[in-house]
Protein backbone atom coordinates (compact mmCIF):
# COMPACT_ATOMS: atom_id res chain seq x y z
CA UNK A 1 0.00 0.00 0.00
CA UNK A 2 2.90 2.17 1.08
CA UNK A 3 4.77 1.43 -2.25
CA UNK A 4 1.79 2.57 -4.57
CA UNK A 5 1.21 5.23 -2.13
CA UNK A 6 4.40 6.66 -3.41
CA UNK A 7 4.40 5.61 -6.85
CA UNK A 8 1.30 7.97 -6.88
CA UNK A 9 2.95 10.73 -5.50
CA UNK A 10 6.07 10.52 -7.72
CA UNK A 11 3.83 10.44 -11.00
CA UNK A 12 2.22 13.83 -9.50
CA UNK A 13 5.63 15.14 -9.15
CA UNK A 14 4.90 17.64 -11.78
CA UNK A 15 1.70 20.02 -12.03
CA UNK A 16 -0.36 19.47 -15.18
CA UNK A 17 -0.60 23.25 -14.98
CA UNK A 18 3.00 23.45 -16.07
CA UNK A 19 2.65 20.38 -18.29
CA UNK A 20 -0.14 21.88 -20.89
CA UNK A 21 1.37 25.27 -20.86
CA UNK A 22 4.57 24.68 -21.28
CA UNK A 23 3.51 22.21 -24.29
CA UNK A 24 1.34 24.35 -25.89
CA UNK A 25 3.89 27.23 -26.71
CA UNK A 26 6.83 24.72 -27.58
CA UNK A 27 3.72 23.67 -30.31
CA UNK A 28 3.54 27.26 -31.36
CA UNK A 29 7.38 28.12 -31.25
CA UNK A 30 9.03 25.05 -33.12
CA UNK A 31 6.41 25.84 -36.08
CA UNK A 32 6.98 30.11 -36.05
CA UNK A 33 11.21 28.98 -35.50
CA UNK A 34 11.07 26.56 -38.07
CA UNK A 35 9.68 28.85 -40.66
CA UNK A 36 11.04 32.19 -39.90
CA UNK A 37 14.47 31.07 -38.58
CA UNK A 38 15.09 27.75 -39.83
CA UNK A 39 16.04 24.18 -38.56
CA UNK A 40 19.61 25.29 -38.21
CA UNK A 41 18.16 27.52 -34.88
CA UNK A 42 17.18 24.51 -33.24
CA UNK A 43 20.54 23.71 -32.79
CA UNK A 44 21.00 26.32 -30.63
CA UNK A 45 21.76 24.65 -26.80
CA UNK A 46 18.65 27.05 -25.27
CA UNK A 47 16.59 25.87 -28.08
CA UNK A 48 17.74 22.53 -27.47
CA UNK A 49 16.91 22.61 -23.82
CA UNK A 50 13.67 24.22 -24.34
CA UNK A 51 12.83 21.13 -26.44
CA UNK A 52 14.22 18.68 -23.92
CA UNK A 53 12.94 20.14 -21.41
CA UNK A 54 9.35 19.44 -22.67
CA UNK A 55 10.60 15.45 -22.49
CA UNK A 56 11.71 16.12 -18.77
CA UNK A 57 8.71 17.83 -17.96
CA UNK A 58 6.21 14.53 -19.65
CA UNK A 59 8.51 11.82 -18.20
CA UNK A 60 9.48 13.43 -14.83
CA UNK A 61 12.90 12.59 -15.80
CA UNK A 62 15.82 13.82 -13.29
CA UNK A 63 18.36 13.19 -15.92
CA UNK A 64 17.20 14.95 -18.49
CA UNK A 65 15.86 17.88 -16.35
CA UNK A 66 19.67 18.19 -14.75
CA UNK A 67 21.75 17.58 -17.99
CA UNK A 68 19.93 20.94 -19.42
CA UNK A 69 20.13 22.60 -15.90
CA UNK A 70 23.86 21.84 -16.40
CA UNK A 71 23.36 22.99 -19.96
CA UNK A 72 21.59 26.50 -19.83
CA UNK A 73 21.69 28.10 -16.17
CA UNK A 74 24.83 30.23 -16.82
CA UNK A 75 24.15 31.16 -20.26
CA UNK A 76 20.26 31.62 -19.38
CA UNK A 77 20.97 34.56 -16.63
CA UNK A 78 23.75 35.96 -18.78
CA UNK A 79 21.06 36.53 -21.64
CA UNK A 80 18.68 38.24 -19.17
CA UNK A 81 21.45 40.30 -17.83
CA UNK A 82 21.97 41.44 -21.51
CA UNK A 83 18.39 41.64 -22.02
CA UNK A 84 16.99 43.46 -19.22
CA UNK A 85 20.25 46.11 -19.24
CA UNK A 86 19.22 46.80 -22.71
CA UNK A 87 15.74 47.51 -21.72
CA UNK A 88 16.83 49.97 -18.78
CA UNK A 89 19.57 51.64 -20.41
CA UNK A 90 19.23 50.78 -23.99
CA UNK A 91 22.56 49.39 -24.59
CA UNK A 92 24.45 46.35 -24.29
CA UNK A 93 26.94 46.09 -20.99
CA UNK A 94 27.73 42.81 -22.11
CA UNK A 95 29.70 43.03 -25.51
CA UNK A 96 28.48 40.20 -26.94
CA UNK A 97 25.08 40.99 -28.93
CA UNK A 98 23.04 38.37 -27.21
CA UNK A 99 20.00 40.03 -27.21
CA UNK A 100 20.25 42.64 -30.01
CA UNK A 101 18.02 40.57 -32.26
CA UNK A 102 14.71 41.34 -29.42
CA UNK A 103 14.71 44.85 -30.65
CA UNK A 104 15.28 44.56 -33.84
CA UNK A 105 12.83 45.04 -36.59
CA UNK A 106 14.31 42.34 -38.77
CA UNK A 107 12.46 39.63 -37.14
CA UNK A 108 8.91 39.10 -36.64
CA UNK A 109 7.41 40.35 -33.15
CA UNK A 110 6.09 36.62 -32.70
CA UNK A 111 9.34 34.93 -33.16
CA UNK A 112 10.49 37.77 -30.48
CA UNK A 113 8.00 37.36 -28.34
CA UNK A 114 8.18 33.67 -28.57
CA UNK A 115 11.81 34.22 -27.83
CA UNK A 116 10.94 34.99 -24.45
CA UNK A 117 11.36 32.01 -23.05
CA UNK A 118 14.97 32.63 -22.31
CA UNK A 119 13.46 34.70 -19.19
CA UNK A 120 12.00 31.69 -17.57
CA UNK A 121 13.71 28.63 -18.64
CA UNK A 122 16.30 28.51 -16.31
CA UNK A 123 13.88 29.26 -13.42
CA UNK A 124 11.41 26.02 -14.69
CA UNK A 125 15.13 23.54 -14.92
CA UNK A 126 16.12 24.84 -11.55
CA UNK A 127 12.34 23.87 -10.27
CA UNK A 128 12.38 20.55 -12.26
CA UNK A 129 15.97 20.01 -10.49
CA UNK A 130 14.64 20.83 -6.78
CA UNK A 131 11.39 19.11 -7.35
CA UNK A 132 12.78 15.66 -9.24
CA UNK A 133 16.74 16.29 -7.15
CA UNK A 134 19.60 16.41 -9.33
CA UNK A 135 21.45 13.61 -10.92
CA UNK A 136 25.41 14.22 -11.07
CA UNK A 137 25.58 12.26 -14.52
CA UNK A 138 24.83 15.32 -16.10
CA UNK A 139 28.19 16.67 -16.02
CA UNK A 140 29.26 14.02 -18.13
CA UNK A 141 26.29 13.64 -20.59
CA UNK A 142 25.73 17.36 -21.18
CA UNK A 143 29.56 17.75 -22.12
CA UNK A 144 28.89 14.81 -24.53
CA UNK A 145 26.40 16.84 -26.03
CA UNK A 146 28.24 19.58 -26.70
CA UNK A 147 31.01 18.18 -28.26
CA UNK A 148 28.41 16.99 -30.93
CA UNK A 149 26.70 20.01 -31.44
CA UNK A 150 29.38 22.30 -31.50
CA UNK A 151 31.01 20.06 -34.35
CA UNK A 152 27.89 19.91 -36.45
CA UNK A 153 26.92 23.66 -35.77
CA UNK A 154 30.15 24.79 -36.87
CA UNK A 155 29.73 22.06 -40.15
CA UNK A 156 26.73 22.78 -41.06
CA UNK A 157 25.15 26.55 -40.02
CA UNK A 158 25.78 29.50 -41.35
CA UNK A 159 28.61 31.79 -40.21
CA UNK A 160 26.40 34.86 -40.73
CA UNK A 161 24.25 32.93 -37.62
CA UNK A 162 26.86 32.17 -35.04
CA UNK A 163 25.01 29.14 -34.08
CA UNK A 164 26.97 29.07 -30.49
CA UNK A 165 29.55 30.92 -30.79
CA UNK A 166 31.35 28.37 -32.97
CA UNK A 167 32.73 31.06 -35.78
CA UNK A 168 33.35 33.69 -33.09
CA UNK A 169 32.76 34.88 -29.48
CA UNK A 170 30.30 37.98 -30.16
CA UNK A 171 29.56 40.09 -33.21
CA UNK A 172 33.41 40.07 -34.51
CA UNK A 173 35.35 37.44 -36.26
CA UNK A 174 37.68 35.68 -33.84
CA UNK A 175 40.95 35.99 -35.93
CA UNK A 176 42.98 34.60 -32.89
CA UNK A 177 42.23 30.95 -33.91
CA UNK A 178 41.79 28.61 -37.24
CA UNK A 179 37.98 27.73 -37.32
CA UNK A 180 38.38 24.20 -36.12
CA UNK A 181 41.00 25.25 -33.43
CA UNK A 182 38.81 27.39 -31.98
CA UNK A 183 35.63 24.82 -32.02
CA UNK A 184 37.99 22.45 -30.01
CA UNK A 185 38.90 25.33 -27.50
CA UNK A 186 35.33 25.92 -27.07
CA UNK A 187 34.80 22.00 -26.59
CA UNK A 188 36.92 22.60 -23.54
CA UNK A 189 35.55 26.11 -22.14
CA UNK A 190 32.30 25.25 -21.92
CA UNK A 191 32.50 22.29 -19.59
CA UNK A 192 34.96 24.23 -17.42
CA UNK A 193 33.67 27.56 -17.26
CA UNK A 194 30.06 26.51 -17.88
CA UNK A 195 28.64 23.08 -16.75
CA UNK A 196 31.42 22.11 -14.18
CA UNK A 197 30.64 25.07 -11.73
CA UNK A 198 26.30 24.52 -12.41
CA UNK A 199 27.02 21.07 -11.57
CA UNK A 200 28.97 21.45 -8.34
CA UNK A 201 26.13 24.34 -7.45
CA UNK A 202 23.46 22.11 -8.21
CA UNK A 203 25.06 19.04 -6.73
CA UNK A 204 25.13 21.08 -3.22
CA UNK A 205 22.28 22.12 -2.77
CA UNK A 206 19.75 19.41 -4.20
CA UNK A 207 20.18 16.01 -3.23
CA UNK A 208 18.84 13.11 -5.54
CA UNK A 209 15.22 12.27 -4.94
CA UNK A 210 15.80 8.41 -4.33
CA UNK A 211 12.06 7.71 -4.91
CA UNK A 212 12.37 9.07 -9.00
Amino acid sequence: MRTTSTAMTRRRAISWWLKIPYTLYVCVLVPVYWVELGPQNFLWGCDIALLATLMALWFESRFIASTMAVAIIIPELVWNLDFFSRLAAGRDIIGLALTEYMFSDKLPWLVRGLSLFHVFLAWVLIWLVYRLGYDRRALWAQTLISWIVLPVSYGITDPSRNINFVFSLGSAQEDWFSGVVWVGLLMVLFPLLVYLPTHLVLKRLFLPNRES
